[in-house]
């Protein structure tokens, strides 16, 4: 888990174009949206690309991923649970 959870912080940094920071400045633990990472409704979307496109991980609708992206624990351990590649 401890490996997914790096690999998806230099996920996060690279989609989301998020310059001069390097996984050790991201919290697994802290909300992704609001006071934690303070993230939007557009990076929001391109979480939902990652997803699908480096785990194989379609959703449904926007409550699932409210729920997913929490915090990057939380989306290590739903990738974990579903991912198709």
């Amino acid at each position: 888990m401890k490996e997914l959870i790096e690999e998806l912080k230099n996920e996060i940094i690279e989609v989301l174009n998020l310059e001069g920071m390097t996984p050790a400045d991201i919290d697994e633990n802290a909300p992704l949206f609001g006071e934690g990472l303070g993230l939007d409704s557009i990076d929001a979307l391109e979480l939902i690309v990652l997803l699908e496109k480096n785990y194989g991980i379609k959703l449904n609708n926007a409550n699932e991923g409210k729920e997913i992206f929490k915090s990057v624990t939380v989306m290590a351990e739903y990738i974990a649970a579903h991912r198709t590649k």
